[in-house]
């Protein structure tokens, strides 16, 4: 974030900066995330100094919504451990995860391009993405439902599979990821 870590954000600006993400996921979903600043900013209602305050330059923004976007998936995996039985819990959250990769092939694309690889955002968000799995795929495994060979970042490496070979196509997607999730269950 720009603002300190020592001091906790002002409602206002709290507000601001919530709304500059929900607002930058939407435009670069719409234009890439090449989109013009200063549009994030207006459409945002908010002036390009606040846009600058929160995100020095366009890829601490890309990199804030890519966070999010990963704590979101995080989320919905420990929201669906709790409502979900364990085998339903993991190809809800599968299905999430495949449809993150399909929306934010651009938007990662950059982020690669902009970072190294070994950068502190990828590495974050790929521990807790294998963390948000492995707390999927373990009571699944546990319950007898999943190959006990499958690790978290064998899914994680899977989904992203499919969302390459998909090409952008949802029917597409869905029938791989169903073939791919079939695969994941003990055979009878």
């Amino acid at each position: 974030m720009g603002t300190s870590a020592s001091r906790p954000m002002r409602a206002d600006a709290r507000r601001n900066y919530e709304r500059l993400l929900a607002t930058a996921r939407e435009v670069f979903a719409e234009q890439g995330p090449e989109a013009p600043m200063d549009d994030i900013a207006r459409r945002a209602c908010v002036g390009p100094g606040t846009l600058y305050r929160h995100f020095p330059c366009r890829e601490t923004l890309i990199e804030a919504v890519y966070r999010d976007d990963i704590q979101q998936l995080c989320d919905l995996a420990g929201e669906l451990r709790e409502s979900h039985e364990p085998l339903g819990a993991l190809l809800e959250w599968m299905r999430a995860q495949l449809k993150f990769a399909l929306a934010k092939r651009g938007l990662a694309a950059t982020l690669k391009a902009a970072m190294d690889k070994d950068a502190e955002t990828f590495k974050l968000c790929r521990v807790q993405l294998w963390e948000a799995a492995d707390a999927l795929v373990r009571p699944a495994q546990e319950a007898g439902l999943v190959r006990a060979d499958i690790e978290a970042p064998d899914l994680l490496r899977m989904g992203h599979g499919v969302a390459v070979a998909s090409d952008g196509n949802p029917e597409a997607a869905e029938r791989m990821l169903k073939v791919m999730l079939d695969g994941l269950r003990v055979a009878a």
